[in-house]
């Protein structure tokens, strides 16, 4: 009676302070321009990709479906994270308010859980398109496709549900000082005051499915197709091949790394100086360079992009 009492009477964290990226006075204007651009960037990127693709339909294929919801993705995913991220460079710590935290957190688990599925069915679509070649109309068929895009979102949205319900269940007593640019899960668990072993658990068995289980989706996928194209005739037909699933496995490399890195752990991160580090790798830089990587060097998009401009000059 006397320690619900005492737990009654402990004033709740009303609002958090993120401290941002950094907080030397001299870099935070030169990291504000950068950031800046590379998010402007960023929208620019995708805006451009997700019109192509619904303007030209030599576009309207399996492959571009999932890169416009890609590209969707990262547009929401970039502007979810990166406003905080601007706000603490340009004025310092900023003050978010709890719901306003724990909004962000769901959109961010959302997206990054969605992010992961995605792009494991982007590399599945790509496994049937080069070692099934015959069976594709039939297996990449729209309803496919759509229900494909359809669990990725809706999974997403599912997990976030429960992952934020239990972190935002938490008792949070004070400090209130998150040393992030934004609302993240580990610098939420190491300023809770309850017991957090049941909400590390689920966020550890969650990171296992969802980061896991896509990821090995996705190495298998390749995996076939690099033992498929070993075995083509043309060495023009490999070089190809290969030339483009190395430069979507260095993305997918990099963006899988930083997140089970910080994700699929079962406990909480101290370091919160390399987990900020390692979220601008994939809060900022993948969303950046996977429509230069999956898009803009695709031969297809850039005959829609060439004609586009001669349109937009007549």
């Amino acid at each position: 009676m006397e320690k619900s009492l005492e737990l009654g009477n402990v004033t709740r964290v009303q609002e958090f302070v993120l401290l941002g990226l950094s907080t030397r006075l001299g870099i935070r204007d030169a990291l504000f321009v950068i950031f800046l651009s590379l998010y402007l960037l960023t929208l620019l990127e995708n805006t451009l990709i997700i019109y192509l693709i619904c303007s030209h339909s030599e576009l309207h294929k399996p492959m571009y479906f999932f890169l416009g919801n890609l590209s969707c993705l990262e547009m929401c995913y970039v502007s979810v994270t990166m406003p905080t991220l601007l706000m603490g460079l340009w004025t310092g710590p900023c003050h978010v308010p709890f719901t306003g935290c724990m909004t962000q957190l769901f959109f961010f688990i959302s997206l990054i859980c969605t992010e992961c599925t995605l792009l494991a069915s982007m590399a599945y679509d790509r496994y049937v398109a080069i070692c099934r070649p015959l069976h594709y109309p039939l297996l990449m068929r729209p309803q496919v496709c759509l229900g494909l895009a359809l669990s990725s979102w809706l999974g997403g949205l599912l997990v976030s549900v429960i992952k934020t319900a239990c972190i935002a269940s938490l008792s949070y007593c004070g400090p209130n000082v998150l040393n992030h640019f934004f609302c993240d899960v580990s610098p939420l668990l190491n300023l809770s005051c309850t017991h957090v072993a049941l909400t590390e658990l689920v966020d550890f068995i969650s990171a296992i499915v969802i980061l896991w289980g896509s990821l090995l989706v996705a190495m298998a996928s390749y995996v076939a197709i690099g033992r498929t194209v070993l075995g083509m005739p043309s060495a023009a037909a490999r070089h190809k091949a290969f030339s483009t699933c190395a430069s979507h496995l260095v993305v997918v490399g990099i963006f899988y790394s930083a997140t089970i890195f910080i994700y699929a752990r079962p406990s909480r991160i101290e370091a919160m100086d390399l987990n900020k580090v390692l979220s601008v790798i994939y809060t900022v830089v993948t969303p950046m360079c996977n429509p230069v990587i999956y898009c803009l060097r695709n031969r297809e998009v850039q005959s829609a992009f060439h004609r586009t401009m001669r349109w937009s000059s007549v």
